[in-house]
């Protein structure tokens, strides 16, 4: 039985930030995020938005009442929850209008979870063949205003159905996990931004994409010339780089040329919107798949990562007309507003956050579909307009 990504949709937010604006007003050289980030814009989060929000207005896109009908499993893999204990996925589900009888729940390991949720939805559907399961991996990347970091934020979702006879990505059965115990990013509970040691992290994500591709080649036999395309995980554009170019090493072959063409195709939504966290793999796919020419039966390798430590290389077959069953993502960021470095910068500061007072936001010039009206007896209030 084929099981895989039968359905993939992306959403952001309506306001991004030019990253150049942003590297003149914080005196820095723009090549420095353009180029040696890998950045050109980035979306910003108005304080009407959150994860659940996002991740409900991805799903939207997909759904239609027949495919609701076979939905069992709500998975949201985050590292931006917003309760301790409450999922992320009941809200989800209660916005989207689904049955309650289904079973929801959130999954997290930093950057990686997203992966490890359709790896275990592949489970759901070989045990019961006419289940789906929604997958949604959505995040809201934030480091601070004027740090280090703060070129690598962004906010989005994407949100997968896994069933068998997919259309987009069948599934191998091959796969290799890898995860130590390390201390490149995490984020305590007392934090709304998280804390990395870019330079370190940068290392084991190497380390781990090399330990992974070198293990799945002993149990497959395969080789580079194997796969039409490589995907990473890209919290910044340039990490992709980084990964493909240490297993490739000076190779400049047919083989090498295609795959670093690849990359660059995988690249272009990530430039334009950010650091997604779970999503990122996800979004890069995508891109991959609206940017390229991939023939039907392609090979397409996916590796994901996420701090503290874990890696997991897997792979896909493409499948016949896999372009019809996504949303067309250059298409919808041309609409998107733009924002100064001062609006930015006070959205940014206008978010939710660790607050337990009673709040009400103005949801009047918000476009998306879901809403995050406020905060009142300690409950997030949503609305779907």
């Amino acid at each position: 039985m084929r099981i895989g990504i039968d359905k993939m949709a992306f959403a952001t937010t309506n306001d991004y930030l030019d990253l150049v604006e942003l590297a003149k007003e914080r005196g820095v050289d723009p090549n420095k995020f353009t180029i040696g980030i890998g950045q050109d814009l980035q979306a910003v989060v108005p304080p009407t938005q959150d994860i659940v929000t996002l991740g409900a207005t991805a799903a939207k896109k997909l759904l239609t009442p027949e495919l609701e009908k076979n939905i069992s499993t709500v998975i949201v893999a985050t590292e931006s929850g917003i309760d301790n204990s409450k999922a992320s996925a009941i809200y989800i589900k209660h916005l989207l209008g689904l049955s309650d009888f289904i079973r929801t729940v959130e999954m997290k390991e930093a950057c990686y979870s997203a992966t490890a949720a359709i790896q275990f939805a592949k489970g759901v559907v070989a045990l019961n063949p006419q289940e789906t399961v929604l997958v949604i991996a959505a995040d809201i990347a934030r480091y601070g205003l004027n740090t280090p970091g703060e070129v690598t934020q962004g906010a989005g979702a994407v949100a997968m159905l896994i069933s068998r006879n997919p259309h987009i990505l069948t599934l191998e059965d091959t796969t290799v996990a890898y995860s130590k115990d390390i201390m490149d990013f995490w984020r305590p509970l007392y934090a709304t931004e998280a804390l990395v040691d870019g330079k370190y992290s940068t290392n084991v994500y190497i380390e781990f994409f090399l330990q992974t591709f070198t293990r799945y080649q002993q149990l497959t036999g395969r080789e580079l010339a194997d796969f039409a395309a490589l995907t990473f995980h890209m919290p910044f554009t340039k990490m992709g780089k980084k990964g493909l170019e240490g297993l490739l090493k000076d190779r400049n072959d047919e083989v090498a040329q295609r795959l670093r063409t690849q990359l660059t195709a995988s690249q272009l939504f990530s430039r334009q919107v950010g650091n997604l966290y779970t999503g990122s793999l996800y979004l890069s796919l995508m891109s991959l798949l609206q940017n390229s020419d991939l023939r039907a039966e392609s090979r397409i390798g996916l590796f994901s990562y996420g701090s503290g430590a874990e890696g997991e290389f897997y792979t896909g077959i493409l499948e016949d007309g896999y372009e019809h069953y996504m949303n067309n993502i250059q298409e919808e960021l041309k609409h998107r507003h733009q924002v100064s470095v001062a609006e930015y910068e006070k959205l940014f500061s206008s978010q939710l956050g660790m607050n337990d007072r009673d709040i009400e936001f103005d949801v009047t010039t918000d476009p998306l579909p879901f809403v995050l009206k406020g905060q009142k007896d300690h409950q997030r209030i949503y609305e779907a307009k």
